[in-house]
């Protein structure tokens, strides 16, 4: 038996759903993310655990034409969103599949930082780092099995470091169940440099819609970013039709989730990434990416997962 976070939205309880993309080949339809209180706030659930579990759903929105709601509303949709769909800055760039592109790897310098080397990509007008932050920051976490480890792990090495939401913005522990705007503490800057090095910040949720932009829409962002390899099932070589072509060496690798409570989960399966932007006092806006799936998602999960950052330039 497992304890996962409780949710709660406009339309009622989120169960934690179990998906394998190894067993599951047609799992491509939206999901939502999970609201975590914390150890205070859980519900137990029957079953038993799987390494293939993922957070409760909460919003699976992935069209980008949509209006903005306050930092105070939570999007609240169990498939992909149409035109009506809530978004959560009125900055948001949409994407559209209809963009024009021009596809190719544009390496930027390399960054040093905290012992590591990072090879850099331009994408459109953005700079990122190519690959998942490796900061063994307090806090953070390397998958090892089943469980969370503070040591570094092989996992690691590979899929980068996981991080609750605070951890990741670099504020105290108390921001993962309250709005930046309602404490001082937890004031969220623009750009936000978060764990990143000196002029490089956590994503927005506008910056990673400039990314979707840049690399022709949502819906197939995740065929064209994610990595040729390090992905279970991906599709290379096999009858899967999903593929994994890192067009503009984005390089994603699925680093999988981290639980409050020590568990680990879904590396090279799912691949989630902070943004700096909340949804409500207790969420933030990610982006994710499936092993069986070209799209790109974004939702709102609760601020205490741990899940994958990627630094942008400013």
């Amino acid at each position: 038996m497992r304890t996962y976070p409780l949710f709660s939205s406009a339309f009622g309880l989120a169960l934690a759903l179990t998906i394998s993309c190894s067993s599951d080949s047609n799992n491509n339809s939206g999901g939502g993310g999970g609201v975590s209180f914390g150890s205070s706030s859980s519900a137990t659930t029957g079953g038993s655990s799987s390494s293939s579990s993922v957070p409760s759903l909460s919003s699976a929105v992935v069209s980008s034409s949509s209006s903005m709601p306050s930092s105070s509303s939570v999007a609240s949709s169990s498939s992909i969103a149409s035109s009506s769909s809530s978004m959560p800055s009125s900055s948001s760039v949409a994407s559209s599949s209809s963009n024009s592109i021009q596809a190719g790897i544009i390496y930027g310098a390399d960054v040093s930082y905290q012992g590591e080397t990072y090879k850099t990509v331009k994408i459109g007008t953005q700079t990122w780092f190519q690959r998942n932050l490796n900061y063994a920051v307090e806090g953070s976490k390397c998958g090892n099995g089943s469980s969370l480890s503070d040591a570094n792990t092989a996992t690691c090495n590979t899929y980068g470091r996981l991080y609750n939401w605070a951890t990741a913005m670099k504020l105290p522990s108390k921001c993962n169940s309250t709005l930046s705007t309602s404490d001082a503490d937890c004031t969220i800057r623009t750009p936000h440099q978060g764990i990143c090095p000196s002029g490089w910040h956590i994503p927005s949720y506008a910056d990673w819609e400039a990314l979707m932009t840049a690399v022709g829409g949502s819906s197939t962002a995740g065929k064209y970013l994610k990595a040729t390899n390090g992905w279970n099932s991906c599709g290379n070589g096999s009858s899967y039709s999903y593929k994994c072509e890192d067009k503009f060496g984005f390089s994603a690798l699925p680093g999988g989730i981290g639980y409050s409570d020590g568990y680990f989960s879904n590396v090279g399966n799912y691949g989630y990434w902070w943004s700096a932007s909340e949804s409500y006092s207790f969420s933030a806006y990610t982006r994710d990416m499936r092993c069986l799936s070209e799209i790109a998602y974004y939702y709102n999960y609760g601020k205490g997962y741990l899940f994958s950052v990627r630094c942008l330039q400013d």
